[in-house]
C-alpha cells in the first residue's frame, strides 16, 4: 500500500561507463542542483534492488536488466533538507540511501523525466563529483575508481 507520505529509505544510483564517465542531471526547477538518479521506495515491500532499477528507468529510460546494476551494499543516513520534510510524515528527519552503480559500456542519450529533471550530461568521474549539491552523492562518485573493476592510474 502506498503511504500518502515519502518512505524515509531512497537509493542512490551513479550511472557511469567502465572508463569512469558519469551521468548527472540538473533538478527541474532547481538550476545548478546536479545530482545522480535517487528516488524513494514506494511501498515498504518493495525491495532496494527494485528501488534501484524502477528509478533509473523513471528518470532516464534506461533499463537495468541491459546492463551491470550493483549494489554497493552501502547505506548512508542524512538529515533530509528541512525544506523537503513536509514530503515525510511528521517527526521523519532522517534518511536511508542504499548506494548502487550502473556500469554502462560508454555514454549513451537518456530520456529524461521533465518533471525531475531538465539536462543531463556525461562528464569525467572528478568533475561529475564536483558539480553535485549532495555530499552523499559526490562521495559515492569518488570511490568509482575503488568500485570498478578496472584499475586507474
Amino acid at each position: 500500500m502506498t503511504s500518502a507520505f515519502k518512505l524515509p529509505e531512497s537509493v542512490l544510483v551513479v550511472i557511469h561507463t567502465q572508463d569512469l564517465q558519469v551521468l548527472v542531471m540538473e533538478r527541474a526547477g532547481n538550476a545548478g542542483f546536479w545530482q545522480s538518479v535517487t528516488g524513494s521506495k514506494d511501498t515498504l515491500e518493495e525491495a532496494i534492488s527494485t528501488t534501484a532499477a524502477r528509478e533509473v528507468l523513471e528518470e532516464t529510460g534506461l533499463d537495468t536488466t541491459q546492463f551491470r546494476l550493483t549494489d554497493w551494499n552501502l547505506c548512508n543516513i542524512y538529515e533530509i533538507y528541512p525544506v523537503w520534510r513536509h514530503r515525510y510524515a511528521p517527526g521523519v528527519t532522517q534518511n536511508a540511501e542504499h548506494v548502487f552503480g550502473l556500469t554502462l559500456p560508454h555514454p549513451v542519450d537518456i530520456t529524461l523525466s521533465p518533471r525531475e529533471h531538465s539536462h543531463y550530461r556525461w562528464l569525467p568521474y572528478l568533475d561529475a563529483a564536483e558539480c553535485c549539491f549532495s555530499a552523499s552523492n559526490r562521495e559515492a562518485i569518488y570511490q568509482l575508481p575503488r568500485r570498478s573493476r578496472i584499475k586507474h592510474s
